[in-house]
This record gives structure tokens, C-alpha cells and sequence, in this order.
């Protein structure tokens, strides 16, 4: 399900206009997004945990050439599916 689709979901599911729920889950994102900047945690209770952790530099290939490459270390979001979410699936 890509961004349109899930606009279109809201829409059905919450009686708002497309433009609306447009605007809702352009919200939503854009407030986990920036929590997550912050360095913060988002936790959705039965759905999951959004987070960031750090990643040390590392030595690893290029896929074009097969030569080793040093990876600079950063930052990258982590998400951790809530229980219900898990037994939802299951």
C-alpha cells in the first residue's frame, strides 16, 4: 500500500474527504518524522515503536566494482511491530 492508497483508506473508513484525510495522514507522517529527528521515540500502542539508533562506520562492497568501501557512520529509523500487530498477523 503506497501513501495514495492509505489517504484513500482514511477516507473510506473515517467519512472525511479525500482532501482531508489527505491532510491527516500527511500530519501524522510528518510528526513521526520529526520526532524521530529529534532523536524521540513514537509509540503507537498496539501497533508499534518507531525509534533511531545509531550505526558505527563500517568496511563494505561495491556492488559494481566488488572493491571494499568505508561506510560512514549515521543514523537509521527502526520500527518494532507492537503485539497486536504481530497477532493480527498471525
Amino acid at each position: 500500500m503506497n501513501k495514495e492508497q492509505l489517504v484513500e483508506e482514511v477516507a473510506k473508513s473515517s467519512g472525511f474527504s479525500k482532501k482531508n484525510a489527505e491532510k491527516a495522514v500527511t500530519h501524522v507522517l510528518d510528526s513521526i518524522f520529526e520526532a524521530l529527528k529529534q532523536g524521540k521515540e513514537v509509540q503507537l500502542v498496539g501497533f508499534g515503536k518507531f525509534d533511531v539508533r545509531s550505526r558505527e562506520a563500517r568496511m563494505g562492497r561495491s556492488r559494481k566494482t566488488g572493491e571494499k568501501v568505508e561506510l560512514p557512520a549515521g543514523k537509521v529509523p527502526v520500527f518494532t511491530a507492537g503485539i497486536t500487530l504481530k497477532k493480527a498477523l498471525n
